[in-house]
C-alpha cells in the first residue's frame, strides 16, 4: 500500500454533469448510515467513494487528502474519491483479508439509480470472491462464529455455532467458561474466526466488556444481531435441506445442546443458506470439542509467531512462512494454516503423521518426485466450490481434468516406495486412490472431458466444446466453415476482378462493427476508385485505407454471423451441461483435495526437516500424564533461519519433580526470551506433526501453550501496559491444568519492584504448588531464584515447592575493559547480575550517564542487605565489584532469611511477656547463626 503514491498521481477523473451529480447526492443522502461500511460505486472504468469513506480511503490507501474531490457545491457538496480499478482489488483485499473492522458494499448504476450488487465481510467474503482470488491463492479460509453468552452465578455457559463456507462446514459446541473467557478465545484461534455474531442484548451487558476484549484481542469483527434470531426453530429442518444425508443424526446432534443451535440458527439467517439452492444436500455438521486440540489464545499465537505478520521483515519470521513449502494451488497452504491453529493431543496421530514425514526425509527420491507432481495440482477445493455455486465455467472444469491426470504419476511414485511405512501410505494414499481413479469415479470424469471439450484449443488459450460432442454443434460448426469458404472464394475472385494482388493489396477484415469488409490502402484506392463507387458501398475512409463491401459479401457475412451467434449458444448450452455434469463428483474430488493437501503439508515438513543446514530430528512423543519434556541442542528454527544469525543451541530438560519449573536469570540481551520461546515453538511444531530442530527430543504432549511474553498496551480500550500484562496472567491462572506449558517473560516490572516482586513471588508460588504445569520462567527478580531452596521442613502446615529449579544464560565479563560478551548458553545454577548498565553501553549511552548510573547503582547495593562488599570494594567508582558469595549461596541465604522473617512475624506477641518474648527471638536467632556458619551471605548480619 505504500507503493500507491504513483497511482495516486494518475487518479481517474470524476465525470459527472450536474444533472448526474444531483441525482446521485439525492440517493447518497439516502442511504442508512452504517459506520463500518465501507460503500464504492461502480462507475464502468472506475469506481467512486463518498462523504467519510472518501477520507478514509484518502488518508488510509493514498496518504493525503489531496486526492479528494468535491461533487456539488455549498452546504450540499461531498467529498468524493475516484479509484483505479486496480486499486479497487488492493483495497478491497484489505479490507476483507487482512483488516477486520469493515463491512464491503458495491452499488452499480446512474443518476439516482443505483442499486447494491454486491456485500461482503471479513467471515463471508460472498461475492467479492472474483475480486480477492482472480490473481492471488486463497490462503485462509474464513469463518464465522455466533456466541450464546449465558451468565449464571457459577460462569457462564457459551453456545457456540459456526460456518466456513468456503469449505461448506457447519458446527456446534458448548462449554462452560470462566471471566476471562480463555475458551472462547482459544476456541476463535483454533477456528481462525474472521467475524462473531452476537445478541444485541448480550454486547451491551457489563460481563461482556471482558468477551469484547478477547474478541479484539483475536482480531475478530464484532457483529450485533437482534437476540429474535438466536432461536433454535425450524433449525432441524433447514439443516435437514442443507446437510447431507438424513435428517435423523442432525435431529440428535442437535438434541443434546441447550444455547449453541440458537447461534447455529443466527448464522443461518445472517449467511443466507438457504436463500441459496446450490446449497441444498452440500453441507456437512459436527459437533466441535475443545479438547480435540491443544488450545492456543492470542497471546500465545503471538509470543511464538506462528503466523504471518505485516510487519515480518522476511517469511522466515514466522512459523507459518517457515513451514510453508507447500507446492499445491492453495490448499496446501490452507491446511497448513489450519493446522498450525489445531495442534494435536492424541499420540497416535501425532505419531502417524510423524511416520509420514520420516519416510519422506528418509526418501529424497521419492519426496523430490511427489513435490514435482504437486506443482501441476490446481486449487481443487476452490474449483469444486465454484462448481457448486454455478460460477465454474470450461477453464475449471479443465483445471480439475490437469489434476486428474496428474494423480496416476502420484499413485506411481508412492508405489515404488518400499521403507519401513508403507503399510501406512497403502493405507492412507494408495488404496483411497486406486478408489477414486477407478472407472467409477476420476476415470469416468476423463473421459467426460476429453470427449466433450477440444483440448487441441487450449495452447491457443482458448476453452471450446469440441464440435464432434454433439451432432447440433458439429452441423453448425460445418455450415460455419462452408460460408467460410464462399467469402474466402469472393475475396480470392475481388481481387482478379479490380486487378489486385490478394491480402498484400486487397484485405478481408473482419470487425464488430461493419463484419466483414475488404480493405485498401489509400495508395492503391484512385487505381480502382470508378469501380469503387458504381460496383460496392463504401463503408469507411481513415488513415489506414478504405473499407468498402458489396450485396454479396454484405449477404454472406450477415450468414455467418447468424451461425457463429447459434454456435456460440449452443456451446454455452453444452458448457453449461458439462459443468452440470462434472459437478457431480464434487465428493470425490472434496475427498481427493484432502488427501493431496495433506500429502502437501507433509512434503513440506519432510523438505523444511531436511534441508535446513542443521537438520531436524524426530520428536519422541509420550502422553501428557508421562514422561517429561526434553529438548537436546534445540534451536529456535526461524531465528536460525536469519542470514545474520549463527545459532547457539541450548537444552531444555523440563523433568518431573525435578526441574518441572524453571527460572531463568540473566542478562539483558543474553537470549532468555529466545531460549523460553523455542521450547514452546518446539513443542508446537512437533505436536503438529513436523520433525523438531533439536539434536534430540523427548515431549509430554501439552493440552495448552500459555505464554505471557512482552507487553502491549491498548490506550483506546482503557487497558495500560501493566493491565495487559495482569490479565494474560490472569488468564494463565484460571486457565492452566498440569498439562499445559506455561512460558512467562518478565513478568511484574510494568509496576512498582516491590509490587512487582510480590506479584511474580505469589504466582510463581501458585503455578508451583496448585497448577504444577512444566513452566519456563524468565526474570530479573533475582530472589526469586530462593523458590528453589525453600524447604517444607519448618513449615509442616505448607505445601511442598518441588521441581523448581535455577538456570541461568551466561555472560563473560572482561575483567580488564569490563567489556561483556554474550555467551547465549543456558546453564544451570542462578545469575545475580542482570548488566543493564553494560548494555546501556552496548547502546552508545554518553560515558558521563553510564558512570553517574554505576554510582547510583552502588549507592542502592550499600543499602541492600543482599549487597555483600568485598576487600576491594573501594575500588575506583563505576566498577563492577565483586562478590564473596556465589548466587547459590546467596539464593539459599535469602531464602533462609525468609523463614526467620515468616517465623519472627508468627510470634503471638500480644500473648506473651517481655521474658518470653525475648526467649523465643533468642532461640530464632541462635538457629539462624547455626545455619549461618556454612553461609557467609548469612553471616553479614551477624
Amino acid at each position: 500500500m505504500e507503493d500507491n503514491f504513483e497511482e495516486q498521481n494518475k487518479l481517474p477523473e470524476l465525470k459527472l454533469d450536474a444533472k448526474q451529480a444531483q441525482g446521485f447526492l439525492s440517493f447518497f443522502k439516502a442511504i442508512p448510515h452504517d459506520p463500518r461500511a465501507v460503500r464504492f460505486f461502480d462507475r464502468r472504468d472506475y469506481y467512486t467513494a463518498h462523504g467519510e469513506n472518501a477520507t478514509f480511503i484518502a488518508k488510509t490507501y493514498y496518504h493525503t487528502t489531496t486526492s479528494l474531490r468535491q461533487l456539488g457545491s455549498g452546504s450540499d457538496a461531498l467529498s468524493s474519491v475516484t479509484i483505479s480499478k486496480n486499486m479497487f482489488e488492493t483495497i478491497t483485499r484489505d479490507l476483507l483479508l487482512e483488516r477486520t473492522d469493515h463491512t464491503l458494499e458495491l452499488y452499480e448504476g446512474s443518476g439516482s439509480n443505483w442499486r447494491l450488487v454486491k456485500s461482503g465481510t471479513p467471515g463471508n467474503l460472498g461475492s467479492f470472491e472474483d475480486v480477492l482470488f482472480a490473481n492471488n491463492e486463497m490462503q485462509d479460509s474464513p469463518v464465522v462464529v455466533a456466541l450464546s453468552p449465558n451468565f449464571r452465578e457459577n460462569g457462564c455457559t457459551v453456545g457456540l455455532g459456526y460456518i466456513d463456507l468456503t469449505k461448506r462446514v457447519l458446527g456446534l459446541a458448548e462449554f462452560l467458561d470462566d471471566s476471562q473467557f480463555t475458551n472462547v478465545e482459544s476456541a476463535l484461534v483454533a477456528l481462525g474466526c474472521k467475524e462473531c455474531l452476537l445478541p444485541v442484548e448480550s454486547a451491551k451487558s457489563s460481563e461482556s466488556r471482558t468477551l469484547h476484549d478477547a474478541l479484539t484481542r483475536c482480531g475478530v469483527m464484532l457483529t450485533e444481531r437482534k437476540k429474535t434470531e438466536f432461536k433454535a426453530r425450524d433449525l432441524v429442518e433447514d439443516l435437514g435441506r442443507l446437510v447431507k444425508g438424513s435428517k435423523e443424526p442432525v435431529r440428535d446432534l442437535i438434541s443434546v445442546f441447550e444455547f449453541a443451535p440458537g447461534a447455529l440458527g443466527a448464522l443461518l439467517s445472517y449467511a443466507e443458506l438457504l436463500v441459496d439452492d446450490s446449497n441444498y444436500g452440500n453441507y456437512t455438521i459436527s459437533r466441535y470439542n475443545l479438547d480435540s486440540y491443544m488450545r492456543l489464545d492470542f497471546a500465545a499465537m503471538r509470543a511464538l509467531n506462528v503466523l504471518e505478520s505485516k510487519t515480518d521483515a522476511n517469511k522466515n519470521f514466522s512459523l507459518f512462512g517457515l513451514m510453508n513449502r507447500t507446492c499445491t494451488a492453495g490448499m496446501g497452504k490452507r491446511l497448513l494454516h489450519m493446522w498450525l491453529k489445531q495442534p494435536l493431543l492424541d499420540v497416535k496421530e501425532i505419531n502417524s503423521r510423524l511416520d509420514l514425514v520420516q519416510a519422506f526425509v528418509e526418501d529424497t527420491a521419492l519426496r523430490q518426485d511427489l513435490r514435482q507432481h504437486l506443482k501441476r495440482i490446481s486449487d481443487v477445493e476452490r474449483l469444486m466450490h465454484n462448481l457448486e455455486k454455478k460460477r465454474a465455467g470450461l477453464q475449471h472444469i479443465v483445471k480439475l481434468y490437469q489434476t486428474s491426470i496428474r494423480l496416476p504419476y502420484i499413485k506411481s511414485a508412492l508405489e515404488h516406495y518400499e521403507g519401513h511405512f508403507s503399510s501406512l501410505i497403502k493405507d492412507r494414499y494408495l488404496d483411497p486412490l486406486e478408489c477414486w481413479t477407478d472407472d467409477d469415479h476420476l476415470n469416468k470424469f476423463i473421459g467426460l472431458v476429453e470427449a466433450s471439450v477440444d483440448l487441441d484449443q487450449l495452447e491457443n488459450g482458448e476453452y471450446m466444446i469440441s464440435s464432434s460432442y454433439d451432432s447440433s454443434l458439429s452441423a453448425l460448426k460445418d455450415e460455419q466453415e462452408s460460408l467460410e469458404r464462399q467469402i474466402h472464394n469472393l475475396h480470392k475472385q475481388t481481387a482478379n476482378e479490380l486487378d489486385l494482388p490478394l491480402d498484400k493489396a486487397l484485405k478481408l477484415d473482419r470487425g464488430t462493427q461493419f463484419g466483414h469488409v475488404f480493405r485498401i490502402t489509400k495508395k492503391e484506392e484512385p487505381k480502382i476508385r470508378k469501380k469503387l463507387t458504381t460496383q460496392f458501398i463504401v463503408l469507411e475512409t481513415r488513415k489506414d485505407g478504405v473499407k468498402f463491401t458489396n450485396t454479396k459479401l454484405k449477404k454472406l457475412g450477415d450468414q455467418y454471423q447468424k451461425k457463429l451467434e447459434e454456435y456460440k449458444n449452443c456451446q454455452k448450452e453444452l458448457v453449461d451441461r458439462v459443468v452440470l455434469t462434472a459437478a457431480t463428483f464434487s465428493e470425490v474430488f472434496g475427498s481427493l483435495a484432502g488427501l493431496l493437501s495433506e500429502l502437501d503439508v507433509l512434503l513440506s515438513f519432510a523438505d523444511l526437516a531436511s534441508s535446513c543446514p542443521t537438520p531436524y530430528t524426530r520428536p519422541d512423543i509420550t502422553p501428557s500424564d508421562e514422561g517429561d519434556i526434553i529438548l537436546e541442542g534445540s534451536r529456535h528454527p526461524c531465528v536460525e533461519a536469519q542470514d545474520w544469525v549463527n545459532f547457539i543451541p541450548n537444552d531444555c530438560k523440563l523433568v518431573r519433580g525435578k526441574s518441572w519449573f524453571q527460572i531463568i536469570t540473566g542478562p539483558n540481551m543474553g537470549g532468555k526470551s529466545t531460549f523460553i520461546r523455542q521450547v514452546g515453538v518446539n513443542i508446537l511444531m512437533a505436536q503438529v506433526g513436523s520433525f523438531v530442530p533439536c539434536d534430540k527430543a523427548s515431549i509430554s504432549v501439552r493440552d495448552c501453550i500459555f505464554a505471557r511474553v512482552g507487553a502491549g498496551d491498548c490506550q483506546l480500550r482503557g487497558v495500560s501496559t501493566f493491565m495487559q500484562e495482569m490479565l494474560e496472567t490472569a488468564s494463565i491462572l484460571k486457565g492452566a491444568t498440569d498439562k499445559s506449558l506455561i512460558i512467562i517473560d518478565e513478568l511484574g516490572r510494568g509496576t512498582s519492584t516491590y509490587d512487582g516482586f510480590g506479584l511474580a513471588w505469589a504466582i510463581c508460588e501458585h503455578l508451583v504448588e496448585v497448577i504444577k504445569a512444566p513452566t519456563l520462567f524468565a526474570t530479573h527478580f533475582h530472589e526469586l531464584t530462593a523458590l528453589a531452596y525453600e524447604s517444607p521442613d519448618h513449615e509442616p502446615h505448607k505445601k511442598q515447592t518441588v521441581g523448581v529449579a535455577n538456570y541461568h544464560v551466561s555472560a563473560h565479563i572482561d575483567s580488564s575493559s569490563r567489556k561483556l560478551t554474550m555467551l547465549y548458553k543456558v546453564e544451570q545454577g542462578a545469575c545475580d547480575q542482570s548488566f543493564g548498565i553494560h548494555v546501556a553501553e552496548f547502546a552508545n549511552f554518553p560515558e558521563s550517564v553510564v558512570a553517574l548510573a554505576r554510582e547510583k547503582a552502588a549507592e542502592l547495593e550499600d543499602f541492600s542487605p543482599t549487597a555483600i562488599i568485598s576487600n576491594d570494594a573501594q575500588e575506583e567508582v563505576g566498577s563492577k565489584r565483586k562478590r564473596e558469595c556465589d548466587p547459590d549461596e546467596m539464593s539459599r541465604g535469602a531464602a533462609r532469611a525468609h523463614q526467620f522473617l515468616k517465623e519472627f512475624s508468627d510470634l503471638p506477641l500480644d500473648k506473651m511477656d517481655l521474658t518470653q518474648a525475648l526467649q523465643q527471638v533468642n532461640k530464632l536467632k541462635e538457629d539462624l547463626q547455626k545455619d549461618a556458619v556454612n553461609c557467609h551471605w548469612l553471616q553479614q548480619f551477624f
